[in-house]
C-alpha cells in the first residue's frame, strides 16, 4: 500500500503542476469561446509551440503512466479514490501559483473529500 500512496502522489503532483502550466498557456492564448473558427485554428497551431503547453502536456502525460503502473497492481476501488488528493493539491497551487481565490466552503469540501479518501485507504487492509 506504501508503494501505491508514493507513486500516486508523484502521480499526482505531476498532474497538478501539469494542469497550471495547462491553465497558464491556455489563458495567454485567450478565451476560445469568443473567437470564430480562423482564430480557433490560429490559436491551437500557437499552442503546439507554447512551452506552457507543451510541459503541461508532458506532465500531464507522466501523471498518466504513473496511473497506469498503479493501476497494475492496486485494486481500482483503492487507487480511484486516491486519485480526489488531487483536489487538494490543484486547490493549495491554483491559490498559491495562480493567485486563485480559494474560499473556506471550497477549503471544506476539499477536507471532506480527504477525509473519505482515508477511510477508503484505511479499509484497503481488511
Amino acid at each position: 500500500m506504501l508503494k501505491t500512496v508514493i507513486v500516486m502522489l508523484i502521480a499526482i503532483t505531476a498532474g497538478a503542476i501539469g494542469d497550471i502550466f495547462l491553465t497558464q498557456g491556455m489563458k495567454s492564448a485567450g478565451d476560445i469561446s469568443l473567437m470564430g473558427l480562423r482564430q480557433i485554428i490560429d490559436t491551437v497551431l500557437k499552442a503546439l509551440t507554447n512551452w506552457r503547453l507543451i510541459l503541461g502536456t508532458a506532465l500531464q502525460a507522466v501523471y498518466f503512466g504513473l496511473w497506469l503502473a498503479v493501476l497494475s497492481w492496486e485494486d481500482l476501488s483503492v487507487a480511484l479514490p486516491l486519485q480526489a488528493l488531487s483536489y487538494l493539491v490543484v486547490a493549495f497551487l491554483a491559490q498559491w501559483y495562480l493567485g486563485e481565490n480559494v474560499g473556506g466552503m471550497r477549503w471544506a469540501g476539499i477536507c471532506l473529500i480527504c477525509v473519505g479518501v482515508a477511510l477508503v485507504t484505511r479499509s484497503s487492509g481488511n
